[in-house]
């Protein structure tokens, strides 16, 4: 079973996108905006991490970028998300794929199944 790392500061999302992801079979960890992420990607394991690009007080590119300068996190598979599209920005500092908001449920399962995340 998949390990899906999210990292969300709205919990209606929260909640939404772990019920979802569960009923699709996947282990999901939600984590704090203000978390540790060094220390919690290395103690979680991810297959993906999952996160929003504007965080309270944080700048989900830039946690993005510190992951991947980091040869530990090399196979973490990276998905951003945000409600405007920064796909270029995005996939520039070391994502692997984005989702626009809104986005389709199916669309982000797909995602998560085929790899491409």
């Amino acid at each position: 079973m998949p390990k899906i790392l999210l990292v969300e500061d709205d919990q209606n999302m929260v909640a939404l996108l772990c019920t979802l992801l569960k009923m699709e079979k996947f282990e999901v960890v939600a984590a704090e905006a203000d978390a540790d992420f060094f220390a919690l990607v290395s103690r979680e394991s991810p297959d993906v991490l999952l996160m929003d690009v504007h965080l309270d007080g944080l700048n989900g590119l830039d946690v993005v970028r510190a992951l991947r300068a980091d040869s530990r996190f090399d196979d973490l598979r990276i998905v951003m998300t945000s409600g405007l599209d920064m796909r270029e920005e995005c996939l520039r500092s070391g994502a692997n794929a984005f989702l626009l908001k809104p986005f389709m449920p199916d669309d982000l399962i797909a995602l998560l199944r085929d790899g491409g995340a």
